[in-house]
């Protein structure tokens, strides 16, 4: 059944493709968005059952089915139970038969449900940096005691808290299931891209798609960016804002046309770049991908910038053996290599900027990312001699050194490389630079007061 909906949905694609007033260069029409408004036959083809998920839901929870109603899942006669159902013996059922009806399902929607139709989305998804989001987190002890013993006092009731109303909504959980086969509340819900599902699969396709409409025109958005990527680790929404991209997106961006056909939004359907447009958008060097990682030369969030030379990694052998990193080389990059990746993220830029703007821009990024690792390097050995001379107190938040060290990275450095590399220059200097150099001032006062002393202060 599913698969004659799914040829049914590729003739009706097909159809509406056809419909678009194509311009040259492959952008599509911006007087012609995608017939979103038209009446919906939401129940084609539907069996008794699935009918009967749509008529009780819309009672029960009518902004659930108003989403679904408007999405292309719908105009295909995608039903819940297609992504709902499961087997008895799944290790994703929730609840065996709901509300009258005998079918097995779970309340989780895994990236293997989506990959059954989006097969290609979903490998190019878990070759990129987003499917390591939750490792990230859980495969550090020292940010799980941040979180349970600093952040959660160690309390035996409250400790899961921080991570469940924070961390684990940008990075992912690893999802537990109660005796009752219901998931429990310190795992979930989440919308954490990283997410790690009961049947072994990891990421999670609703932190961009919000359910049940699973929008494409949204996920094209900023705003589905900023949701995580924001604050001050990672103000890259802010940082979008403070560039002239995010200038022009701002002023007229309601007017873009977001609901180009997947291979074909490319301007005229839009005057400035958003987020998907350099990370996920086709150009003349790259496919259209949902590799966000694949374009990307450096790495930007850990403490010393090296290039991406880990191709395509993945983040599934990951979570086996205790979900402890197991690769070398976590940074997932473009499998030709650093150069590569900068290669398919310029093809972007040329749609409106010429070769010289272009070489120029990136030149001095990347020469701002190598000034931060100066900082950063000197930073290492200065703590590396102090950690000769036992001067490190043993809880780094406490310890004036450790802490302003780790603000050079996780929040200055952060934003002085990312700043730079996507023209924001408020943070790449004053939220940027000039706090680290103020950082490493701070720690050369602390370096040379401890060896003079050979004590921690006060």
């Amino acid at each position: 059944m599913l698969r004659g909906l799914l040829l049914r949905w590729g003739l009706v694609v097909g159809l509406g493709v056809v419909g678009l007033g194509a311009h040259q260069g492959g952008g599509t029409s911006v007087d012609n968005a995608m017939d979103v408004q038209l009446p919906l036959k939401t129940f084609r083809d539907m069996k008794a059952e699935a009918k009967g998920c749509i008529e009780c839901h819309a009672k029960k929870t009518p902004g659930i089915v108003a989403d679904w109603r408007m999405s292309r899942h719908a105009h295909a006669g995608v039903s819940c139970i297609d992504c709902h159902g499961v087997t008895r013996d799944s290790p994703m059922l929730t609840r065996d038969g709901h509300e009258g009806s005998k079918m097995p399902i779970s309340v989780l929607v895994s990236t293997n449900t989506c990959g059954k139709c989006h097969e290609k989305e979903t490998t190019e998804f878990r070759h990129s940096g987003h499917v390591r989001g939750a490792v990230q987190v859980w495969s550090k002890a020292s940010m799980r005691d941040l979180m349970e013993l600093v952040e959660g006092r160690g309390h035996p009731d409250l400790k899961h808290a921080p991570e469940a109303t924070g961390c684990i909504q940008c990075h992912g959980s690893i999802i537990k299931l109660d005796k009752n086969r219901r998931p429990t509340p310190e795992t979930w819900p989440t919308y954490g891209i990283g997410t790690a599902f009961p049947d072994g699969s990891v990421g999670n396709c609703a932190s961009c798609h919000s359910a049940h409409k699973f929008s494409l025109a949204e996920a094209r958005k900023p705003a589905a960016c900023a949701s995580c990527h924001l604050g001050p680790d990672h103000p890259d929404i802010e940082i979008y804002d403070n560039s002239m991209h995010g200038h022009i997106f701002n002023a007229e961006g309601n007017s873009w046309n977001f609901d180009a056909a997947p291979g074909t939004w490319k301007v005229p359907d839009f005057r400035a770049p958003t987020c998907a447009t350099c990370h996920m958008s086709g150009n003349s060097k790259s496919a259209v991908t949902h590799n966000v990682s694949r374009r990307l030369k450096w790495n930007l969030f850990l403490p010393l910038s090296k290039l991406r030379t880990g191709g395509y990694e993945t983040a599934s052998d990951a979570y086996k053996d205790g979900y402890k990193l197991t690769h070398g080389n976590p940074l997932a990059g473009n499998p030709k290599g650093p150069e590569a990746a900068r290669a398919e993220m310029k093809a972007g830029c040329i749609d409106c900027h010429n070769s010289t703007h272009i070489d120029n821009f990136f030149l001095m990024a990347d020469k701002n990312i190598l000034l931060y690792n100066e900082y950063w390097k000197e930073a290492v050995k200065m703590k590396e001699e102090l950690a000769k001379k036992h001067l490190l107190g043993k809880d780094m938040w406490a310890d004036d050194f450790q802490n302003v060290m780790y603000h050079l990275w996780h929040h200055e450095g952060r934003r002085m490389r990312q700043g730079g590399i996507m023209g924001g220059p408020d943070y790449s200097h004053w939220h940027g630079v000039f706090e680290v150099q103020q950082d490493i001032r701070k720690l050369r006062k602390i370096y040379a007061k401890r060896l003079k002393t050979n004590q921690i202060e006060d």
